[in-house]
């Protein structure tokens, strides 16, 4: 069965560097033909048709077919997987609420669109920022869709931080299991140490305290700041690279003795309110996410954890406010 993949934002730096993976097969498997569906603002459909030429000349055997468009009615149409990928950048002297607001006007009409168009099998992946809560936006607007549907990514957090444990410790990637982002896509979320293993071993007692504390989790929430400084442009290769994972996984099924991070609806696991999409340990199966349960937390992990979930709470509660949800 050919699998209807809606990529919205798709002719911006994400959507070019996630489409080709998309078409090769990456994002749901090599026997798994996909049919694309783009979805842009009226001004950057010339641009899309640019990308999607690119795309038939590179012969995909697995793609079936490119629509581009810039009605999301049409653009989820039958829609199988959907990445949220275009969403509205905050400016100079933008404020927090004007950010949301203006996300709201992207997401809700984009969440209408799904319930009312999307396949019954509807999966959606948020990466456009404030990703947590324009998921929550969407979800809103989609009643008819199962809440755990929409989910946002910390993906991209998770590998990142997978990669800096990796080079302090100078061993490979492949050594860290068992990893997890807590909380919210933002600068408050909370890598955590504890739970994680490097060869068998839990890796905060591999490392100093200081480091975790003072270089560790600031170096991974704040990378996104840092790549724009270093490319002057945020992250678009590697969040591709995230979304691909996120969606293979939640289809595909994750590792055996291995989880992944995910911000997904709460079911008031950890303190956590429910129904506030928040990144947690998780592990997919079936094609579900699900939340792993037992994990002790220590003081220094809950007061980070906290915080960051007090945080998505602050923005649920202000486009509430703001008649968004």
């Amino acid at each position: 069965m050919t699998v209807k993949v809606t990529v919205t934002g798709a002719a911006g730096q994400i959507g070019y560097a996630l489409l080709f993976r998309v078409a090769s097969g990456q994002l749901l498997g090599a026997d798994v033909p996909v049919k694309l569906s783009l979805l842009e603002i009226p001004q950057a459909v010339k641009a899309a048709e640019g990308t999607a030429m690119e795309l038939e000349d590179c012969a995909f055997p697995l793609l079936r077919g490119i629509e581009i468009s810039d009605d999301p009615a049409k653009a989820f149409d039958g829609a199988n997987i959907a990445l949220l990928v275009g969403a509205r950048p905050r400016t100079k002297g933008m404020e927090r609420g004007d950010l949301l607001e203006a996300n709201g006007g992207i997401f809700g009409p984009q969440g209408k669109a799904i319930n009312d168009h999307a396949a019954d099998d509807i999966r959606v992946l948020v990466v456009g920022n404030p990703a947590n809560t324009n998921a929550l936006i969407a979800q809103s607007a989609a009643p008819d869709v199962p809440a755990e549907r929409f989910t946002a990514m910390t993906r991209l957090d998770h590998n990142r931080a997978i990669s800096q444990l990796a080079a302090k410790l100078n061993v490979p990637v492949t050594e860290i299991k068992k990893m997890t982002i807590w909380g919210n896509h933002s600068a408050t979320q909370y890598p955590d140490l504890f739970h994680a293993e490097v060869g068998g071993k839990i890796a905060a007692e591999l490392v100093e305290l200081e480091w975790l504390r003072d270089t560790f989790i600031p170096t991974v929430a704040k990378r996104g700041a840092a790549i724009i400084e270093a490319r002057g442009a945020s992250s678009a290769a590697s969040a591709a690279n995230a979304a691909i994972n996120h969606v293979y996984d939640w289809v595909n099924g994750t590792p055996e003795g291995d989880w992944t991070s995910a911000a997904i609806p709460s079911d008031g696991s950890y303190g956590v309110p429910e129904g506030l999409i928040s990144s947690f340990p998780v592990v997919s199966r079936n094609g579900r996410w699900e939340i792993v349960q037992g994990l002790d937390i220590d003081p220094f992990s809950r007061e980070r954890i906290d915080a960051s979930v007090n945080e998505l709470v602050e923005e649920r509660d202000a486009v509430r406010a703001l008649g968004l949800i």
